[in-house]
């Protein structure tokens, strides 16, 4: 029986077995931010310890930068504060440090696949959960907590326990209109938000066969989201592709070898796998959450949940919920939500092929009057090439505020949050209560083109019905 790639992966990365039964498992790339990673360096300081592989670590910053203005002193002295003492500490210990004034800066999670530092049978780890991205290029990547992120600073390696792994296809052609995003919120809808407690996602089959590389980042990065700890895609000719020439890839005559070499870790035909799921790509269309997690997802076409009509008390109770706080009745067609607010940006769809989609859609079009649009690139060097290719001036021209790099509305450590009750329509992965910053703020997650129709037409709107 032949292995998988999670398995090839963690057998070439454990240093050995502890007596509780769990690895010790080398990490091959460690990124870092300035969230995470403060209480982590004083805690090694305190120990008396030092980072042990400071050429595998890299920095960057994303979660509190402000997109507005981000010339230093911020308004926000505590953002200035974890921003300054991040700078202390990469200067301390030699880290490679993607600051605001590099041109390199962005979200941690899109720095990495940029600068070529995230490649095929390695693992990585970073302190923040969507670490899952960089599964896309055929790593085992997965966030930690900051005790962890102390650990790899001091040791490398980490004390894990194994995962299962399950097998999840999309076969067949996805509609017009159906984006990576759509096939990511359908995945998790149908095996729910804790369905894949306990195991690494390998995504395959004809869709991600065909997706690019951002395309395959984009359902990575939300594996987490449906309750796996990672998700992957095996390595391919796109994933090379990609890689090559970036700045941190091997170069010249490693290049051929390490081509070789990523290619053996891909899983065997005859791979075991503790689960497999099959999903049609016919099946999917626009989606969007109505509720408070990420499993609340229907199609663009369907109506909001009705509890009456739940199959088992828990999920009466968790339409009930989720109903209350976000304010929506039953039963109404979800394409009928009004928006306050629409947001592209995060690490989930912040990327260059989104906005250039969403810019194809938007030009010849204006921002409905009464909702706040927000353009967020996830790096510098992606805003870079946005400029370049005249998209922003399309955001802008519409009526979206375009902004810096950083991770903006995603989440609330940063000034761009909710205000009230506000809903938002929203390219990022999260629709927690509260999570873009007001404890009343209500939001749904959807494509970059999705949001572009919301944004147009001032509610939920099917994109397939753009003109």
């Amino acid at each position: 029986m032949g292995k998988t790639l999670y398995d090839k992966t963690w057998d070439a990365h454990s240093v050995g077995i502890l007596e509780d039964g769990r690895t010790q498992l080398f990490i091959g790339s460690h990124l870092i931010h300035e969230v995470t990673s403060p209480q982590a360096f004083g805690m090694i300081r305190d120990l008396g310890m030092t980072v042990k592989f400071p050429n595998r670590t890299f920095a960057t910053v994303d979660h509190i930068v402000p997109t507005k203005d981000q010339q230093q002193p911020f308004e926000d002295g505590l953002a200035e504060a974890m921003i300054n003492e991040l700078k202390k500490n990469v200067e301390e210990y030699g880290i490679k440090y993607f600051s605001l004034n590099t041109g390199m800066q962005g979200i941690v999670h899109m720095v990495g696949p940029e600068q070529g530092i995230t490649q095929p049978g390695t693992t990585i780890v970073c302190g923040d959960s969507h670490t899952a991205t960089h599964g896309a290029f055929g790593a085992v990547a997965f966030g930690i907590g900051t005790t962890q992120v102390r650990d790899v600073l001091a040791t490398q390696t980490l004390a894990m326990a194994k995962l299962k792994v399950r097998r999840v296809n999309v076969n067949g052609k996805l509609k017009p209109g159906v984006y990576a995003k759509d096939v990511s919120l359908h995945i998790i809808r149908n095996l729910g938000a804790k369905g894949g407690i306990g195991f690494a996602y390998e995504y395959g089959g004809d869709v991600f066969d065909n997706f690019t590389m951002e395309e395959r980042m984009t359902v990575c990065n939300m594996a987490i989201e449906g309750g796996a700890r990672c998700g992957y895609v095996n390595p391919d000719e796109t994933t090379f592709e990609y890689l090559k020439g970036r700045p941190y890839a091997p170069k010249e005559a490693d290049w051929d070898e390490a081509v070789e070499r990523w290619k053996s870790f891909a899983s065997d035909e005859d791979a075991d796998y503790d689960d497999v799921v099959n999903f049609d790509a016919a099946d999917i269309e626009p989606t969007v959450t109505w509720g408070i997690s990420p499993d609340h997802g229907v199609g663009i076409s369907e109506l909001i949940p009705d509890p009456a009509k739940a199959e088992t008390p828990e999920e009466k109770a968790s339409i009930d919920e989720a109903l209350a706080y976000m304010k929506l009745p039953a039963g109404t067609p979800v394409s009928e939500i009004p928006v306050d607010v629409a947001f592209i940006g995060s690490c989930t769809n912040g990327r260059l092929s989104d906005f250039r989609e969403a810019a194809n859609l938007l030009k010849g079009h204006k921002v409905a009057d009464g909702v706040t649009a927000i353009a967020v690139p996830g790096s510098q060097i992606t805003a870079h090439q946005c400029e370049q290719e005249g998209i922003a001036d399309i955001f802008r021209e519409a009526g979206f505020e375009w902004r810096h790099a950083g991770c903006s509305m995603c989440l609330a450590m940063n000034p761009d949050k909710l205000v009230g009750d506000q809903i938002c329509a929203s390219s990022s992965n999260r629709n927690y209560k509260g999570r873009q910053g007001s404890p009343t703020g209500r939001t749904i997650l959807m494509s970059p083109a999705m949001v572009v129709a919301a944004a147009v037409n001032g509610k939920v709107s099917d994109v397939r019905q753009m003109a």
